[in-house]
């Protein structure tokens, strides 16, 4: 539950947009990164594909970190 996947998409250290999985969509935070947020959210196999990499690249490498942090 405590783990959050982050996307984030950056341009001369500006973040333009940011798909997060407690979100469970694209957020802008430019006019141009909020128009590739709409974009993505109103496409449902780009949302789909973003909200499935919590479970591919967090919940299934959790525990293998967690093991070797202890």
């Amino acid at each position: 539950k405590d783990i959050e996947f982050i996307r984030s998409y950056y341009y001369n250290k500006l973040e333009l947009t940011r798909f997060s999985s407690s979100v469970g969509k694209y957020v802008g935070f430019t006019e141009y990164g909020v128009r590739n947020a709409e974009y993505w959210n109103n496409n449902p196999s780009i949302l789909s594909n973003m909200k499935a990499q919590k479970e591919v690249y967090c919940l299934n490498h959790v525990q293998i970190d967690y093991n070797n942090m202890l």
